[in-house]
């Protein structure tokens, strides 16, 4: 969401909501989307605090009491307008760490396919542009570090 400036407002973290900005260790999901043979991939806002500019799949911090299950349907609601009624199917992958000396972080990440009924989404501000790739094409982009490792452990390449 942005002010009425047309600014991104700075991140307020609600009561119940960890802020892992700044944080060693931070849990994420990154949620690939397919739809048919082809994933979605979206191009991190240059606003954003961590890769703009890069594609990647949907992400999210970890960082509430939600379940891992309400995460994932919240983040494809609020990043591409999806439905609980338009997602079919989810399926977990292997949990990985992913050290980042640029941002001094380690992401403790939780892959996630989610195949769903449709290819049209409606973007939030934290991306700026989306694709719809097979796994190889996704290859040829400027991707976020650990997004191959992402679509491994899915066994999508």
């Amino acid at each position: 969401m942005r002010n009425k400036t047309g600014a991104r407002p700075a991140f307020q973290p609600s009561r119940d909501q960890t802020d892992y900005t700044h944080a060693r260790w931070a849990p994420v999901i990154n949620c690939v989307v397919k739809y048919g043979s082809k994933i979605l991939v979206v191009r991190r806002n240059p606003d954003l605090n961590f890769y703009p500019g890069y594609w990647n799949g949907i992400s999210g911090f970890l960082d509430d009491q939600q379940s891992l299950k309400e995460k994932i349907y919240s983040e494809l609601s609020e990043e591409l307008g999806l439905t609980r009624s338009q997602i079919v199917k989810i399926k977990v992958g292997e949990i990985f760490d992913q050290d980042d000396p640029q941002y001094n972080k380690t992401w403790v990440v939780h892959p996630v396919l989610v195949e769903v009924k449709t290819d049209k989404v409606k973007l939030d501000w934290e991306a700026s542009n989306y694709k719809w790739l097979t796994p190889l094409e996704v290859k040829k982009l400027k991707l976020l570090p650990n997004f191959i490792e992402v679509l491994n452990r899915l066994n999508l390449v």
